[in-house]
């Protein structure tokens, strides 16, 4: 998978990023969500197990295409 840095919302590097996919998808760098109550939610959902969840900022989304 060929990844293409969008943008970041961080001043000195690190989390949280965006990034565009050679399969036009999306990787987001964030927060693990942690909170017990969120992820019983997102579980009640459907999340599985084997995936998580991110935690970004909204400004982050300025640099999704689309």
């Amino acid at each position: 998978m060929k990844l293409t840095h969008l943008g970041t919302t961080s001043g000195g590097g690190g989390c949280p990023e965006l990034y565009e996919t050679d399969r036009d998808t999306y990787v987001v760098q964030g927060t693990r969500v942690t909170d017990a109550d969120a992820l019983a939610t997102l579980r009640e959902r459907g999340l599985p197990e084997h995936e998580t969840a991110v935690e970004i900022p909204e400004a982050l989304l300025r640099f999704a295409r689309g």
